[in-house]
């Protein structure tokens, strides 16, 4: 299997599909780079080169014990494109991917990147602050970070129905099968508790304001409306405010999991957007 050896020695799990200009995809908080089941096969079937990287602490990565705030995860996703040499790159940030992608363009530039997509993403801040009244309660995330500690296998379950259906989503007609729920939460646990924790900490109390106003590349950004895990107001439209020229698509009634449960029309969107 294909892997590379970060900037602190850490080893990190990568796939590299296809050929065509390069596009980088960047997964959620927990998940390995199996969530992209229906995107990447899809892109390098469409002549792109696509390629995946399970983050540190997640799948097939090491799991070291420190290194999930956005400076190293950006440093690893630097070592990545380093690595195979990518230059005209699309970034794709899915939720938290999204602010490792906006501190990659902040840490290290924009030499080998050309477009930016950021799906879910929990950019530009989500806490409360003097200046932020708007953003959510810090008493939120101990909640979260007590159901992981407490039980994270049944945290993962429950989670995965606002994941996939937002906040009226029914546990008893779930927006997508039985089985590929169980999928996802099983990929979920396979992220150890240390980076688990972490990296809900990094996404939940990092303000990217700033390094996010300053991005000047082709922007697309895509957001559901009945995302909990991002709320779209908080998240998907207060990015695209700050990102001068940014596309925002709107995904009527769509929760965080928009991968599976619209993945033909965010596919066609991604494609739409990375071969104009």
């Amino acid at each position: 299997m294909p892997f590379l050896t970060s900037r602190d020695g850490t080893s990190l799990f990568y796939n590299d599909w296809g050929t065509g200009e390069p596009v980088v995809l960047l997964g959620t908080a927990m998940m390995s780079s199996r969530m992209w089941e229906f995107q990447a096969p899809y892109l390098a079937a469409h002549g792109l080169r696509c390629v995946t990287y399970d983050r540190r602490g997640c799948g097939r990565s090491d799991q070291p014990w420190d290194g999930y705030g956005y400076d190293t995860l950006a440093d690893d996703l630097a070592a990545l494109l380093d690595h195979l040499d990518l230059t005209d790159t699309a970034l794709v940030g899915y939720a938290v991917g999204g602010g490792e992608a906006v501190r990659y363009l902040a840490r290290h530039g924009t030499d080998r990147v050309s477009r930016l997509v950021l799906a879910g993403s929990t950019t530009p801040f989500m806490m409360k602050a003097p200046d932020h009244p708007e953003g959510l309660d810090p008493a939120l995330f101990e909640s979260l970070a007590e159901g992981m500690v407490k039980d994270r296998p049944r945290w993962a379950a429950e989670l995965a129905t606002q994941f996939f259906a937002g906040a009226g989503g029914d546990p008893d007609r779930p927006a997508l099968s039985p089985e590929l729920m169980r999928w996802s939460s099983e990929l979920a646990l396979d992220c150890s508790p240390r980076a688990a924790l972490e990296i809900y900490r990094t996404l939940f109390t990092t303000d990217q304001r700033a390094e996010t106003a300053r991005i000047r590349i082709p922007t697309l950004i895509v957001h559901g409306s009945a995302d909990t895990g991002a709320p779209i107001g908080l998240c998907g439209e207060a990015t695209a405010r700050l990102i001068p020229g940014s596309t925002f698509l709107r995904y009527e009634d769509a929760a965080h999991g928009l991968f599976a449960t619209h993945a033909d029309r965010f596919n066609a969107d991604l494609l739409a957007f990375l071969t104009k």
